[in-house]
């Protein structure tokens, strides 16, 4: 008789506490968490640096557009990177530099002035951008080696609820510490958590189970085929060419960059959004402000565990298309409503649903391109969030051109119809087919 106890035998919580996939995963978490606070720690600091430095409303526009077009280049290259040269050390670089670059913008008023103070807040920002585009497709690599398909839509948008929630604390803890010692100590004082988590990265962070002294054959049985699965650490760039003409591929990367376009119109202009548009104080505008990211949160979290369980129903093809099918014209919706009720708590009670059914949608797009690119999902997400943040490069010169003309209605109505359509793009991907073995169903 084998005695030997079933694997899930032991609770959720259990196993979350004593599987090295699940501290290998809070490493990712903990890395997109502050990755956020770095990127949306600018949008509140600006209402400070503006006056202070004598920025216009467009200059941080461009400075944003900065940290995009650095993030957005690099996303194919950095995918590439992490395949041939594994994600432990990816991440452990993209790490460092991201902090030496968060710390430049608070440094560089003290070094500069004038012209060449906006040149350095621009070179930082860029810097920024280039540093954390390894960030998620590296993270997509990670989760496909560490967990079972059934969960890679889940840890997805578990990673993403992170992104949410440093989203949402950057707002109240930056206005807060702005009022007590002024935006650069702010910014550089918030930085200053990144140094431990790269240097636990380092010491606990392998690239696959398999490295990992702490894993046990329990656990590589629960993690399945993955567990023996290798990304294509040979990956050519006649292959990366070969990727780019994948129908799936090219589909949801044009899905994903109208997605962006809302994405990037909620989580970077909502604050400046309240103080301007809807009179609230900047201390108040922090703390609401918060809201609709940590909506994107819950979204994100609830949207990966619904993808998973729709795919198992449903299968891969149409398990992945449902939530965007739905949720993305909803968000449409309540964009207008947003802009379209007259009372200022209503608009921010619209603006929390409707990120959070944005990000409903962040399990499915990333569990399907790992889903169809598996040994080159670094690759094929890195492909996927390049289209993504050419969304935000369209996003922040039109709304920044448009807020600062007092035309915020129309930047809102340009998100909808930007969701509308990602919504319809899901019509022609069809998940089940993996790449190179697109004759296969999964």
């Amino acid at each position: 008789m084998n005695t030997a106890t079933p694997v899930f035998a032991e609770s959720p919580f259990k196993i979350a506490m004593t599987r090295v996939r699940w501290r290998i995963f809070s490493y990712m978490f903990g890395f997109g968490l502050l990755a956020y606070m770095q990127q949306k720690s600018l949008t509140v600091a600006a209402q400070q640096m503006m006056p202070e430095l004598g920025l216009t409303q467009m200059q941080v526009g461009w400075l944003q557009q900065a940290f995009v077009i650095g993030y957005c280049a690099l996303q194919l290259p950095a995918g590439v990177f992490g395949q041939r040269h594994g994600a432990h050390r990816t991440m452990m670089w993209m790490g460092v530099l991201s902090f030496l670059a968060v710390i430049m913008t608070p440094l560089a008023p003290v070094m500069f002035s004038g012209q060449a103070l906006f040149v350095a807040l621009l070179c930082a920002q860029l810097l920024l951008g280039l540093a954390q585009a390894a960030l998620f497709p590296v993270s997509a690599g990670v989760f496909e080696a560490w967990f079972p398909p059934s969960r890679w839509a889940f840890v997805e948008g578990l990673q993403t609820a992170g992104l949410g929630l440093g989203a949402a604390i950057t707002p109240p803890l930056i206005a807060s510490l702005m009022l007590v010692i002024g935006w650069q100590a702010a910014l550089f004082w918030t930085s200053v958590p990144a140094l431990a988590l790269i240097a636990g990265w380092m010491w606990y962070g392998r690239d696959t189970p398999r490295q990992h002294s702490k894993v046990t054959a329990l656990e590589l049985s629960e993690i399945g085929p993955a567990s023996h699965a290798t990304v294509d650490s040979t990956i050519s760039w006649s292959r990366v060419q070969a990727l780019l003409l994948n129908q799936n591929l090219l589909l949801i990367t044009l899905s994903y960059i109208l997605m962006n376009y809302a994405f990037y119109l909620l989580s970077n202009w909502c604050f400046l959004y309240l103080v301007q548009e809807r009179h609230f104080s900047v201390l108040t505008s922090g703390l609401l402000a918060s809201v609709p990211p940590l909506a994107s949160a819950i979204g994100a979290g609830l949207g990966g565990a619904l993808t998973g369980r729709l795919c198992a129903r449903f299968g891969a093809a149409w398990g992945f298309r449902l939530i965007p099918l739905i949720a993305l014209p909803v968000s449409a919706v309540l964009l207008i409503v947003a802009v379209s009720v007259s009372s200022p708590l209503a608009a921010v009670a619209a603006l929390a649903l409707c990120f959070g059914f944005v990000e409903l949608t962040e399990g499915s797009y990333w569990g399907a391109a790992i889903t169809f690119g598996r040994s080159d999902s670094m690759a094929v997400c890195g492909v996927m969030n390049t289209g993504g943040n050419l969304g935000g490069i369209i996003c922040i010169p039109i709304v920044a051109y448009l807020s600062g003309h007092g035309a915020w209605d129309a930047a809102f109505f340009i998100g909808s119809g930007c969701a509308v359509i990602a919504a319809l793009a899901w019509l022609g991907i069809d998940s089940s087919r993996i790449i190179g073995l697109e004759g296969s169903a999964v």
